[in-house]
């Protein structure tokens, strides 16, 4: 067997069919991974996904496309996984319906010898996925300390930002850890400096 970067996964597969759920457990368990939850209703899989923090999650498309739409929209909003859908037989508008819920990718069962290779490039591109909207988030947080650094100082954008390198290379801190003291801060600070007593 060639080396994966995925060997061993703690999976979480949703369906509503138990049937379903009896043969897709024991592919996932010769992949060499770890099924962590095997789960039907609906108002359990989101605690379910909380609590267990599975590494990826299958969710089957049973009798109600319905239900599995709403299996998937509870495991986004629990996981910090991707969600792929299996499917028996092709389905574009539910497939359609799914990614605008926030799966990963789809996967048939009739091609079970290509499912690794699927949760393999699922798993690289949700960690892409987080890299960028954490890169995103810490460019916002420093957006969000230079204006508050350019109403109290009455500076430009450029000299705001500058404090905050000059500051981070002084202290010794991450630009990202400083500009989150800053505002986490700033409601802290009067809006004008008071005169000292």
């Amino acid at each position: 067997m060639s080396y994966r970067e995925t060997e061993h996964l703690r999976v979480l597969i949703a369906n509503e069919r138990k049937d379903r759920l009896a043969l897709v457990a024991p592919i996932v368990v010769a992949l060499g991974h770890e099924v962590i939850a095997r789960e039907i209703d609906v108002a359990d899989v989101g605690g379910v996904t909380a609590r267990e923090r599975p590494d990826v999650a299958l969710v089957g498309l049973g009798e109600s496309s319905a239900h599995a739409l709403d299996l998937i929209d509870r495991i986004v909003r629990e996981a910090a996984c991707p969600v792929i859908v299996l499917l028996h037989a092709r389905d574009p508008e539910f497939v359609r319906e799914a990614s605008k819920r926030g799966v990963f990718a789809h996967i048939s069962d009739a091609d079970v010898e290509d499912w690794q290779s699927s949760i393999d490039i699922v798993l690289r591109r949700f960690a892409e996925y987080h890299a960028l909207q954490g890169a995103f988030g810490r460019r916002a947080l420093i957006e969000r300390a230079k204006g508050i650094l350019m109403e109290r100082h009455g500076v430009d954008e450029a000299a705001a930002f500058e404090m905050l390198r000059e500051q981070s290379r002084t202290g010794n801190r991450k630009l990202v850890d400083l500009a989150a003291a800053v505002v986490d801060g700033h409601r802290l600070l009067p809006r004008d400096p008071q005169p000292a007593s």
